[in-house]
């Protein structure tokens, strides 16, 4: 069984299981087990899979399970249920690289992108099964509540994108611009949201998440508009694949000059971005005040990386992926 020492939602110290505070923002105050009592892997065949995962629809091919509370334990939902929740395990693929630290290091960079940079995430946290393997468990945002479901499509829906049409990869292609345009054409608030979606991508970045694609920002509507989801399925996923610097085969547009740094290197720079920004719309000074904060890395977010539930190896393998980021925005044509 693994040794908790910090909380295993919010990382705070000295907390054995879920902290109040986490207790109150991710099972609504609810005095929550960590332990599950269920193994993972007694879903590991192919119809129990199935049977479990027919009842949820979140984008995404990781093996997801839909999750209620029971009493004061997480549960597989039945069919009865109206799943609140969504338990992520490590995946079975055994060619991903660290495939068990996966749970982990979504968690980490949720916990970095929400309490470090003020990013607005899905509610998650961690819970263990009886083997000590490591789950991932977020909480649902588009069930009220009451249990009422809020209208919500990702982005490969809103821009029409599907496997019939455009491919096995569809997800991965288009541009960022294309995800801007669409914020501008279907959300009131367009300004606003379109900083928050400027500022998520700047932080996939440099948090190396590269399957940043179009199902992984969604349109959610709140009252009589819609609105940017909540941030999810936020990953630096250099420690497990080899991918790119961005999750779109098409980059930020298509329709921005490239820094000379971009050419040189293939790794777009601080530059880039800033040229992004202006291009969908965002003022120069907004731009330059989100840009500024990923310039170094915080010590707030080394201080959740030694916290956190990842091995000591995969702590330093985050980091450096991290730093080199950073080294590459940061990086000048001189």
């Amino acid at each position: 069984m693994i040794d908790i020492a910090n909380c295993p939602s919010n990382l705070s110290k000295g907390f054995s299981t879920y902290s109040p505070k986490a207790r109150k923002a991710l099972f609504d105050g609810r005095k929550i087990s960590h332990l599950l009592d269920f193994n993972i892997d007694e879903f590991h065949t192919a119809g129990a899979v199935a049977e479990a995962m027919h009842r949820i629809s979140v984008s995404g091919v990781q093996e997801k399970f839909p999750a209620v509370l029971k009493d004061s334990r997480i549960r597989i939902a039945g069919d009865d249920d109206r799943s609140t929740y969504i338990l992520k395990p490590s995946p079975w693929d055994r060619t991903l690289i660290e495939r068990k630290q996966i749970p982990a290091n979504e968690h980490l960079t949720m916990q970095i992108a929400s309490q470090v940079y003020g990013i607005k995430t899905a509610e998650n946290g961690l819970c263990f099964t009886p083997k000590g393997e490591i789950v991932y468990i977020t909480k649902r945002f588009d069930i009220l509540p009451d249990g009422t479901k809020l209208p919500m499509e990702d982005f490969a829906s809103v821009l029409g994108r599907n496997e019939q049409e455009d491919g096995k990869h569809f997800k991965y292609s288009g541009c960022y611009e294309g995800i801007a345009d669409a914020i501008r054409k279907n959300v009131s608030a367009w300004r606003v949201d379109m900083e928050r979606f400027f500022e998520l991508v700047v932080f996939n970045y440099i948090y190396a998440n590269g399957d940043a694609h179009l199902k992984n920002f969604s349109l959610i509507l709140q009252g009589e508009d819609y609105r940017l989801s909540p941030a999810y399925d936020l990953l630096n996923t250099s420690v497990h694949v080899n991918g790119d610097d961005l999750g779109l085969d098409g980059g930020l547009s298509p329709n921005i000059e490239r820094s000379d740094v971009y050419e040189k290197t293939g790794h777009p720079c601080r530059l880039d971005f800033e040229r992004f920004g202006a291009h969908i719309g965002l003022l120069e000074t907004r731009v330059s005040r989100i840009l500024d904060r990923y310039m170094m890395l915080p010590d707030a977010s080394s201080d959740l990386v030694s916290r956190s539930f990842l091995s000591d190896k995969a702590r330093r393998h985050y980091l450096r992926i991290v730093n080199e980021r950073i080294s590459r925005f940061t990086r000048t044509s001189d």
